[in-house]
């Protein structure tokens, strides 16, 4: 079953329980979904779509620091609701030695030696790492080894 169909699944079946904070959490997602759709001119397949959701969890996540400072604590409450909801959705993410491997992985098949290489580097990773793993961490890590490799030889 495609992510499409379970998130549409999903909604049919929120709705049908009257859960209102499922039900808005997965139209926000489809509606993400169906703009990037539109943008893209294509659908999205799944790892696309987790690239959207990824994205949305982002965007919640930014809301719940902002309310928080405000002190809305009702819309920190809403807005980590759906963040629950979204997250049922996503991939397993990455253990940090997971990714210490893969990234090891990465610089051996891409033969990458330098910092410069990075985006050789990235590019492999990007399509194994997408929804699992903060790609703020998978750079810097990258960056960290190839440093350390420049540094070595």
């Amino acid at each position: 079953m495609s992510l499409r169909d379970r998130l549409d699944d999903e909604l049919k079946a929120a709705m049908r329980s009257n859960d209102a904070v499922r039900k808005d959490s997965l139209r926000m997602v489809l509606a993400a979904v169906q703009k990037a759709e539109k943008e893209g001119k294509h659908t999205l397949a799944d790892d696309e779509m987790l690239g959207v959701l990824t994205k949305e969890l982002k965007t919640r996540n930014e809301s719940v620091e902002t309310f928080r400072a405000g002190g809305r604590q009702d819309l920190v409450e809403k807005e980590e609701a759906a963040i629950a909801v979204v997250s049922e959705f996503m991939p397993q993410p990455l253990t940090p030695a997971e990714l210490q491997a893969l990234v090891e992985q990465a610089i051996a098949e891409t033969g990458a030696a330098t910092p410069r290489e990075m985006g050789k580097v990235m590019g492999w990773l990007s399509p194994r790492t997408r929804g699992r793993a903060d790609g703020k961490a998978v750079s810097q890590l990258v960056t960290q080894l190839l440093t350390a490799r420049a540094a070595g030889s």
